[in-house]
């Protein structure tokens, strides 16, 4: 058998904004570590407090938009958090900050910002600009972190924050250790056929809605390289191996802590062997046949998702 050559492959996504990325705050972290900076970024009238409440937004009005309040005017919601609030960054001089409401009954945490309702940001993509969407994102990540970081993993000492909630230090003298927020890093990749014509593996993973494909993926194990990664996960879920796999782009999945590299990779062969446990089929696609299941309601995946992104580069580049 020739295998084709990894033309294709090679090929990368066309450059566009991800959701949930594009770096649209100033991190400042160079300033965040100076208290008074902090609190004087606080107390500006331009200063805007994201209030969240265990993962979701806030929201309110019948096409719901996330409440964002005046720092100036929240002193009621910052006194009933329970913990201070963490820096997001500088939406040019002004501040951005979140806060965690998970302490609350929702029904409080909806009365004392003044919204309707909760939801999750994935719900609200559609209607969020992309920096608010990056930015409510990036609120929800790190609120997270904190709630599942509030002991000492070492000595088990209840830990301090710092640097406007970009890092907790556990206030032992004995231990003194320092955790910085944790970012899981997963790999997602589309394969393409050896041999034409073209096609794309697509896999049903257990658990999906029956007849609902979509790329493989997987988190980085300790002791492994990216490239790694793709070629275990589909090895051991699909029982595929890779000649080639290209790097494509990365988004940012704070859903809790993600981080999603997207890759295009070419099969060695065409034998698929699912495992059973991740994966219940898995089966190759022409152009033709995706386009076929797109237009009769099939989502080629979440439209906020790399593995849309990836997908829809392979559609467009063929006949």
């Amino acid at each position: 058998m020739t295998v084709r050559a990894a033309n294709s492959s090679a090929k990368t996504m066309p450059q566009q904004s991800l959701t949930y990325g594009g770096g649209w705050l100033d991190r400042a972290s160079g300033s965040r570590t100076d208290p008074a900076w902090l609190a004087s970024k606080l107390a500006s009238p331009g200063a805007r407090i994201i209030p969240m409440w265990r993962d979701q937004c806030l929201v309110t009005g019948e096409s719901p938009i996330p409440v964002r309040l005046a720092a100036t005017e929240a002193a009621e919601v910052l006194a009933v958090a329970a913990e201070g609030p963490v820096f997001l960054g500088l939406d040019g001089p002004d501040g951005v900050f979140a806060v965690d409401l998970s302490a609350l009954a929702v029904t409080r945490a909806v009365e004392v910002t003044g919204a309707d309702r909760v939801l999750d940001v994935r719900a609200l993509v559609g209607t969020l600009s992309p920096s608010e969407a990056a930015s409510h994102a990036y609120a929800r990540g790190l609120l997270y972190w904190h709630r599942h970081q509030r002991f000492c993993g070492t000595c088990g000492g209840r830990t301090d924050t710092r640097d406007g909630g970009h890092l907790r230090v556990c206030p032992s003298a004995d231990c003194a250790r320092l955790f910085f927020p944790r970012i899981e890093p997963a790999v997602i990749v589309l394969i393409e056929a050896p041999e034409a014509p073209d096609r794309c593996l697509l896999a049903q993973h257990r658990g999906a809605p029956e007849g609902a494909y979509s790329l493989l993926a997987g988190f980085l194990e300790i002791g492994e390289s990216l490239a790694d990664a793709v070629r275990r996960e589909v090895a051991e879920e699909a029982g595929v191996r890779l000649a080639s796999v290209t790097y494509q782009d990365s988004q940012a999945w704070p859903f809790p802590a993600g981080l999603m590299v997207g890759f295009r990779a070419v099969a060695a062969t065409e034998e698929i062997s699912v495992d059973e446990d991740e994966l219940v089929a898995a089966r190759w696609f022409t152009r033709a046949e995706l386009r076929e299941r797109v237009a009769a309601g099939h989502q080629l995946d979440r439209p906020d998702s790399i593995g849309r992104q990836l997908l829809q580069a392979w559609l467009d580049a063929g006949d």
